[in-house]
């Protein structure tokens, strides 16, 4: 079985973002594979073992992203390509990757491509359906567990905290919940088999593509932090005369009624 994995590189959950000039400031910042991307890794080997056949991880980024590559390659991937675009394009946005996706898979027979649901910087979550539409490939968001057999997925989607059954025939592609399973952890050996492991480098021109073809379809106008939370206001006194302060606070200083 032929499985892919879409994968980005997303700051450190745990890193304090900076803005500066309009611009996130990426000065000192550790990058690491998106969050939800590492369940769509961990997923594709997972079914690789039961299924046999390659995981191929993709991404497209700079030569940085090399190193999120080379993580997936020690989790257990078999081969990484990265379309490295920095020479090429100053600005995307989805419309960019899944034009640029769209071209790296034309002629390639992919049995199951999987993604993470959303990436943690953009949260848009729309790489993923509009990849699968550009490919004329069924496509199921948000699963949470995955059984394959005889070319038939049997889906447990997430749905605002239910679970939704589907079946679909392959090829599918699938973005991945927390809850589908556990990531592991990179091992010594697996660091040292990763070095090793086969990473295709490309560019807009290995896939005839210039700039124009992937220029982006939509523009960020200001980049700014959430206003800090102000200190709560407990309100006394007998529940008519709280109700009334309640309302006159809300018309009159934030302004929501």
């Amino acid at each position: 079985m032929n499985i892919y994995v879409l994968l980005k590189k997303t700051f450190d959950t745990e890193e304090a973002i900076s803005v500066s000039g309009n611009q996130i400031d990426e000065s000192g910042a550790e990058f690491i594979i998106n969050p939800y991307d590492e369940y769509a890794v961990e997923e594709a080997i997972q079914q690789r073992d039961k299924h046999g056949g390659t995981v191929t991880v993709v991404t497209i980024g700079d030569e940085d992203s090399e190193k999120q590559l080379r993580t997936a390659l020690a989790m257990g991937a078999d081969d990484a390509v990265l379309i490295d675009t920095s020479d090429d394009l100053d600005e995307g946005d989805q419309f960019t990757t899944a034009k640029i996706l769209e071209t790296f898979f034309e002629g390639k027979e992919a049995d199951l491509i999987l993604a993470g649901n959303v990436a943690i910087d953009e949260a848009s979550g729309q790489v993923g359906p509009r990849l699968a539409e550009r490919l004329n490939m069924p496509f199921i968001t948000t699963i949470v567990k995955l059984d394959i057999e005889d070319g038939t997925a049997k889906i447990e989607k997430d749905v605002e905290g239910d679970l939704e059954k589907i079946e679909v025939s392959l090829p599918v592609l699938i973005t991945c919940q927390q809850g589908l399973n556990e990531p592991r952890y990179t091992s010594l050996p697996g660091i040292m088999k990763a070095k090793k492991k086969p990473l295709e480098q490309l560019e807009l021109d290995d896939l005839d593509l210039d700039e124009d073809d992937v220029e982006a379809k939509t523009a960020t106008i200001s980049i700014f932090l959430p206003p800090k939370k102000q200190a709560g206001r407990i309100l006394v006194g007998e529940t008519g005369e709280q109700v009334k302060e309640l309302v006159s606070l809300l018309s009159n200083e934030a302004k929501v009624i």
